[in-house]
């Protein structure tokens, strides 16, 4: 029998989904304006950015709406509590994809450092963590979540091989690539953050499956909890 709660949680979910597609399809986009110096690519996705605040705000407001009117428990509470966590993580990703795309915008006239492969391969695994998790949250799948914090690692290898080339073959080499390069650090940088955001994401999913607290607990994945 179907409880008054579920079609609020069946609504949370979509919210989820679509607050996560605007995240995929953000940091998608800021790469490929990157890539192909699109300065309208990367004022849309500025622009962009005032319909994803106000549906973080939607889902907000209907998270407290289901905690007033139903006063839930246990795991549906959890799911509530998670869900505005998530909702608050994904409006953060696209903030930094609006980054991305701004800095986008400070270099696109300027001539190209190098041709970029590191970077939209970092953006890759940012998306990829960041659908991981979504899915995650919709399916209840600790597995999957696990999978999400198991790459965090690759996205820092990336992170660090981009920062050595573009210090050791650039900046020491020859100094007035500098500014070009520091975008590109940034760039570097903000792609890290949203994999951090999206291993967020899996430890809150861990804690509102199984009601056990990973985040600076490493140790419980490690032996296997």
């Amino acid at each position: 029998m179907e409880r008054h709660i579920d079609q609020g949680l069946k609504e949370l979910n979509n919210g989820i989904l679509k607050m996560g597609i605007f995240a995929e399809e953000a940091i998608s986009q800021c790469i490929r304006a990157l890539k192909d110096r699109d300065k309208r690519m990367a004022q849309s996705i500025i622009d962009n950015d005032i319909n994803v605040d106000k549906l973080e705000l939607d889902i907000d407001e209907q998270c407290i709406d289901m905690i007033a009117l139903y006063q839930p428990m246990a795991k549906d509470l959890r799911i509530i509590t998670t869900g505005m966590k998530i909702n608050a993580e994904l409006e953060r990703i696209v903030d930094i994809a609006v980054d991305i795309a701004q800095r986008t915008l400070e270099v696109v006239d300027q001539p190209m450092l190098k041709p970029l492969t590191n970077i939209p391969q970092l953006a890759i695994v940012a998306q990829t963590m960041v659908k991981m998790s979504i899915d995650a949250f919709v399916n209840g799948d600790i597995a999957l979540a696990k999978k999400v914090l198991a790459s965090d690692s690759e996205a820092d290898h990336l992170r660090n091989i981009i920062h050595k080339e573009l210090v050791e073959e650039f900046m020491v080499k020859d100094g007035s690539t500098a500014p070009r390069a520091v975008q590109l650090l940034l760039v570097s940088r903000f792609l890290e953050r949203i994999c951090d955001h999206a291993t967020n994401i899996a430890e809150d999913i861990i804690y509102m499956v199984q009601a056990e607290v990973v985040r600076h607990h490493p140790e419980k994945l490690k032996n296997g909890k």
